[in-house]
């Protein structure tokens, strides 16, 4: 049995108190603050348990405390054929406390379920590095039960590589990665009756009767191009813009034909082919010449 006369955390709530309060303290102090971004659920896939078309439409700023202290962890930067691989991985740990005051009621109403924890999938973003991060690990038992009491939530997380998610949290370093990386299409209009606003659900309906549904990522008004992503459809089906079918404006009402459809090579795309880039970069250090005696002359 245990000793009666030393409590060890079981009745002193004060104590507990008082520990969560230094951690939280500690945190403010040594901590940064970052952007938490829940992840929402589109489409579910049923058989392999996941949600590829996933949506990020909130924010939430707390501190929290960078667990890596001489840097980010993981493999860190890959030289490989198909281009650089930035594989940073990273570690957070938010007070519980603060999560229950600051996130916890704030989120349980966004997907109609209990929030009560960080999740796995979630993003996190560092203003500090201007990195987005996945959380890949939720760990809340360490430190294990001091005081008998589990006073914080520890996230391994690793660099977010961006796979068209829909980004609209309202941050705008962080909405600009949707911007730049996201597939696009080009609609050129043959007139506009109104101006198409950045952010809103256009829409076109087929002839079959199938609404496509898009959000514009920009509008020219000076050369009448929409440029649109996140191409969907009512029928589940894989849909394309197309050229000679109006497109309706769910907010701004505004009414025009594309009379041209093309993709927009976005800055991933445009730089895909690297290959330019390496021979510039090898030819500062590579000698061929026949000075060099290891090397074969041209």
């Amino acid at each position: 049995m245990l000793n009666p006369y030393f409590d060890n955390g079981r009745r002193r709530r004060s104590e507990k108190r008082l520990y969560e309060d230094l951690i939280i303290e500690a945190t403010k102090i040594y901590g940064v603050d970052v952007y938490y971004l829940p992840r929402e659920v589109i489409n579910k896939d049923t058989i392999l348990n996941d949600d590829v078309p996933s949506r990020y439409g909130q924010h939430y700023k707390i501190e929290m405390y960078i667990e890596n202290s001489q840097g980010f962890e993981g493999e860190r930067d890959i030289f490989t054929k198909f281009g650089v691989e930035i594989r940073d991985q990273a570690t957070f740990i938010v007070a519980r406390r603060r999560w229950e005051q600051h996130i916890e009621p704030r989120v349980t109403t966004l997907r109609g379920e209990p929030y009560f924890r960080p999740k796995e999938g979630d993003l996190i973003y560092l203003p500090l590095s201007n990195s987005l991060f996945q959380i890949r690990m939720v760990e809340d038992e360490i430190p294990f039960y001091q005081l008998r009491n589990l006073a914080t939530y520890t996230m391994q997380c690793e660099l977010f590589e961006y796979n068209d998610e829909d980004l609209d949290t309202g941050v705008e370093d962080i909405d600009n990665l949707e911007s730049i990386n996201a597939q696009q299409w080009v609609l050129t209009m043959d007139s506009a009756s109104r101006q198409y606003q950045v952010g809103e659900t256009v829409t076109q309906t087929l002839s079959t009767g199938t609404i496509v549904s898009m959000e514009v990522q920009r509008w020219s008004d000076s050369d009448l191009k929409l440029y649109v992503a996140h191409v969907g459809a009512d029928d589940g089906k894989f849909h394309i813009p197309i050229a000679d079918i109006q497109v309706l404006g769910s907010s701004s009402n505004a009414l025009a034909r594309p009379s041209a459809v093309s993709e927009h090579l976005s800055l991933r795309n445009a730089g895909a082919d690297q290959s330019q880039e390496f021979d510039d970069f090898e030819a500062g250090f590579i000698d061929f010449s026949e000075e060099n005696p290891f090397g074969d002359t041209q």
